[in-house]
């Protein structure tokens, strides 16, 4: 069993925001499956079963993922190397996606909270939202939507990043950066 957790904020107010790209991949992968959905109070999320797939979309903000996170591995007893997190990175360009296993959090609160509650050991899929040009405005920058260029080649960032998710649980996590890492 997996775990393919996105991150973002909940509420129409974040939904189009850099932020909430984790958010985003979860609800395009999920259209086009036959889901079930899971209503347990528990989980402080939107979360979705699909044969051996658990989808979340934790709805704690993104600071207080990782409470989410916790409850869903421990509820199915998933463990971390089946945990796969989709989230936003500051440090890729916008049209770079990228895989890894464990590391850091790079300062970005979602991970930090997730790293707290289950290990820094987990698979991340890491879609570049490039960074402002002042850092000083990076909060105002990840909760921003994305430009109406951005938008338009998301599309294709969001299916590669399914296509990915995909693969990390049938090949190595090699095969996988070898074969779908992208910069667009």
């Amino acid at each position: 069993m997996y775990l393919i957790a996105g991150l973002g904020n909940p509420g129409d107010k974040y939904s189009k925001t850099r932020h909430n790209v984790g958010f985003l991949v979860i609800d395009e992968i999920t259209k086009a499956l036959q889901t079930t959905n899971i209503n347990n109070h528990n989980f402080q999320s939107i979360t979705k079963k699909h044969r051996t797939n658990i989808y979340s979309k934790p709805q704690t903000f993104m600071n207080a993922s990782g409470e989410s996170i916790l409850n869903i591995v421990e509820y199915y007893n998933i463990e971390n190397e089946n945990t796969i997190i989709v989230h936003d990175d500051l440090d890729l360009p916008f049209g770079t996606v990228k895989f890894k296993l464990g590391g850091g959090h790079g300062g970005h609160n979602g991970l930090r909270s997730i790293d707290s509650h289950i290990g820094k050991e987990y698979l991340r899929v890491r879609i570049g939202i490039g960074k402002p040009e002042n850092k000083k405005d990076v909060a105002n920058y990840v909760l921003s939507d994305f430009s109406k260029e951005e938008f338009i080649k998301l599309e294709t960032i969001i299916q590669h990043s399914i296509d990915a998710i995909d693969a990390l649980q049938n090949l190595s996590l090699e095969e996988v950066r070898s074969k779908y890492t992208l910069k667009l």
